[in-house]
């Protein structure tokens, strides 16, 4: 669930900041990005070396670097911006206290009243002072918030008392933020089947008919599902691509036959489907057990269609969100809204060849999105992780 989440991880003034070593490495681990703030005081438990180091990234401590007076101060405000999640572990009870009553006397505070992105706090103190009926007060002001508690434990305490007080540890900080995410992910308990990449269809052991796509473009959009808390099975043809996200099962194939059975072995039992793959139209109707040798005379191939996936899934859909990719050169709106109505489509993806920068052999795509009800939506020309995040945020708001 913290794969490719932009972690800001808050540490404060503890005994426990030595934890937070092994937090940012087992959030680099997950897959996350992570960047730390130190209050001042927290260097004295845990130095900016081991932090930076661990999580590749520079600590930040202070608004400037005090040693360079033409530094350019450490903008709290773009902090709060880029991060996707804030986990401050360990927090005091002095930090929560300002954090309650709105107090910025530091970076850490400054960010945190700046973010826009869920935040989580693990408390860390002494047993009397997390007692204490003023921490008490504090803790249910924040959760008041918004933000979300990430309980302490019971244990031996530095000061040699034994009670509630001691910080999660940071393998129990991690799978409470997983919980939590995927428990509000929009897509959590949904399951996607996605095909990728183009298909080879053989002529003879060392030739093919294929295409030129490279898969990004389904992969992107399989990734994203899975960051918004799908599970996916990703179908893909010939692609040098790989995944990483612990939520994508992988199934390769090579020929539109092979693509068609993986789809409808699955197709049964997921709540989204989405044809991305570039499937050959044709196949050699004979296929040559041997390398066929050059002649000077021309070699004429006789094909056969291939079977056509995307309207065979519309014909068994069921509760299934059916989505297709329309690539084309000319009468592309009229093209596109024809092939959404004969497949049974709920939402056809229209790329246009004529459009610079889109299609095959691009990082970048502009698309334009038609649902069943005919309703039209043009997108700039963007990375291609950024369309699938348009193209995700489409299918969200549809079946929610």
């Amino acid at each position: 669930m913290l794969e490719g989440k932009k972690v800001l991880l808050g540490v404060t003034a503890g005994i426990a900041a030595y934890k937070s070593a092994f937090l940012v490495r087992l959030l680099v681990k997950a897959g996350a990005e992570v960047k730390v703030v130190l209050t001042p005081e927290a260097k004295d438990f845990v130095t900016p070396l081991t932090l930076s180091t661990l999580s590749k990234n520079p600590v930040l401590s202070q608004f400037t670097n005090e040693e360079d007076e033409n530094a350019v101060w450490n903008n709290h405000v773009d902090l709060g911006l880029w991060a996707d999640l804030f986990i401050i572990a360990p927090v005091t009870a002095n930090t929560m206290s300002k954090m309650a009553n709105g107090t910025s006397d530091n970076l850490l505070l400054a960010t945190y009243l700046s973010a826009k992105c869920p935040v989580y706090f693990a408390p860390a103190m002494d047993l009397d002072m997390y007692k204490h009926g003023s921490t008490k007060a504090n803790i249910d002001t924040l959760l008041s918030y918004g933000n979300k508690m990430i309980p302490a434990g019971s244990g031996e305490l530095a000061s040699g008392l034994v009670g509630e007080g001691r910080m999660a540890e940071p393998e129990e900080i991690v799978a409470f933020v997983e919980d939590d995410i995927r428990n509000n992910s929009p897509l959590s308990g949904k399951t996607f089947l996605i095909t990728a990449g183009p298909t080879y269809e053989k002529i003879d052991p060392v030739r093919f008919i294929g295409n030129h796509s490279s898969g990004k473009m389904g992969y992107s959009i399989a990734e994203t599902a899975a960051r918004n808390g799908a599970k996916v099975i990703l179908v893909s043809g010939p692609s040098h691509l790989s995944v990483s996200h612990p939520n994508i099962d992988l199934i390769r194939v090579t020929s539109a036959e092979q693509m068609y059975n993986a789809a409808h072995k699955h197709y049964a039992n997921v709540d989204v489907a989405i044809a991305s793959a570039a499937v050959s139209d044709y196949r050699p109707k004979n296929v040559v057990d041997k390398k066929i040798k050059k002649k000077d005379a021309s070699l004429d191939i006789e094909l056969e269609p291939t079977k056509d996936i995307l309207k065979s899934l519309g014909e068994l859909k069921k509760q299934q969100f059916l989505v297709g990719f329309a690539l084309e050169t000319d009468n592309e709106l009229e093209n596109a809204k024809g092939k959404l109505a004969r497949k049974n489509l709920d939402m056809i993806v229209l790329n246009s060849l004529n459009d610079k920068g889109a299609g095959f052999k691009h990082d970048t795509n502009k698309v334009t999105l038609i649902d069943k009800n005919n309703k039209i939506e043009e997108f700039e020309l963007k990375s291609k992780e950024e369309v699938a995040v348009d193209i995700i945020n489409k299918i969200i708001s549809s079946i929610s």
